[in-house]
């Protein structure tokens, strides 16, 4: 199953922020207030919590109390057994799995599990039990071009790549113990990087971390991207419980969104694929280290058949 056959009206969606508190209850119900009313899709925070201790369970599914009828995505880590993926599932009426892969944060965490070696195993019989489509994500650090083979391999469909510049958990991790992994604050790929180097085949691919305004989820879009998941300019509102305020920042999000893509040309999200990039700066070092042609973004216009009979 893919994002096209999902039919997402949205080229954006809320990301996976929070649950287990009364706190979460709040921020969640706001959230999916909005995204019912806009019609975004929208993810939870990590039903793990819910799983362990169902007394935990009201602050996720307040998401599909909010919003019956609209696009859900639940949140289980990876290193949970498969039938966790199909609880979550359940528990929320969810229409996808978001999977998120997040070893720099367990490597970092003080009382993080660090037995990586059954996850890939996880992840395919996850993938295959699941009664709805598996979103394979990371949490901030991105996936590599290996990895995405990997997964597309296994047989995962879609991956949000999630890349660096967003919320940092191997600094928050660090910090909350002695802080002897402050080295890798700076350590991942950013989404953009991810996009650019994604291999053939691969699965198809959504964007997220670091997005903070229309312009960014816009660039993500053009450089691939099916869709873009936005968390951060978000959580004040949500925090607020301020319903109306939310549902207010998703429609000038949209509204933005379609009036950039009228100024580069673009009819759909999917046009923008056709749009010229420049690649500058560490992200051109990148593209170039890693054997991606920079130049050929700054000439894709070029390529699109002209409809002028007089050029014929």
């Amino acid at each position: 199953m893919t994002v096209d056959a999902w039919s997402w009206g949205s080229p954006i969606y809320i990301n996976g922020m929070t649950g287990g508190s009364e706190t979460a209850m709040r921020v969640n119900r706001t959230l999916a207030a909005a995204a019912a009313a806009t019609g975004v899709p929208m993810a939870s925070g990590s039903v793990g919590v819910a799983l362990d201790d169902p007394g935990m369970a009201a602050s996720f599914t307040v998401i599909r109390e909010a919003n019956p009828d609209g696009f859900v995505m639940a949140n289980i880590g990876a290193g949970r057994p498969a039938d966790a993926g199909r609880r979550a599932v359940e528990l929320l009426g969810a229409d996808a799995l978001q999977l998120h892969l997040n070893a720099v944060q367990e490597t970092v965490m003080p009382e993080g599990s660090r037995g990586f070696g059954d996850w890939l195993r996880g992840v395919e019989a996850t993938a295959a039990e699941c009664p709805v489509p598996v979103i394979v994500k990371e949490v901030g650090f991105g996936l590599s071009r290996r990895t995405l083979r990997r997964l597309h391999e296994i047989g995962v469909r879609v991956a949000d790549v999630s890349g660096t510049g967003g919320t940092n958990f191997a600094r928050i991790e660090s910090a909350r113990g002695d802080d002897a992994f402050a080295y890798l604050g700076d350590f991942g790929q950013s989404a953009a990087s991810c996009l650019l180097d994604a291999p053939e085949p691969s699965p198809q691919l959504l964007a997220s971390g670091g997005v903070r305004t229309p312009i960014d989820a816009v660039k993500a879009l053009a450089l691939g991207a099916r869709a873009v998941g936005i968390a951060g300019p978000f959580l004040t509102s949500a925090l607020e419980g301020d319903e109306d305020r939310m549902i207010a920042e998703l429609r000038s999000w949209l509204d933005q969104i379609a009036m950039l893509l009228a100024l580069l040309g673009a009819a759909r999200p999917a046009d923008l694929q056709r749009t010229d990039l420049l690649l500058r700066g560490r992200l051109r070092e990148f593209a170039e280290l890693r054997g991606v042609d920079a130049a050929a973004f700054s000439h894709r216009t070029d390529r699109i058949p002209s409809t002028d009979p007089e050029e014929h």
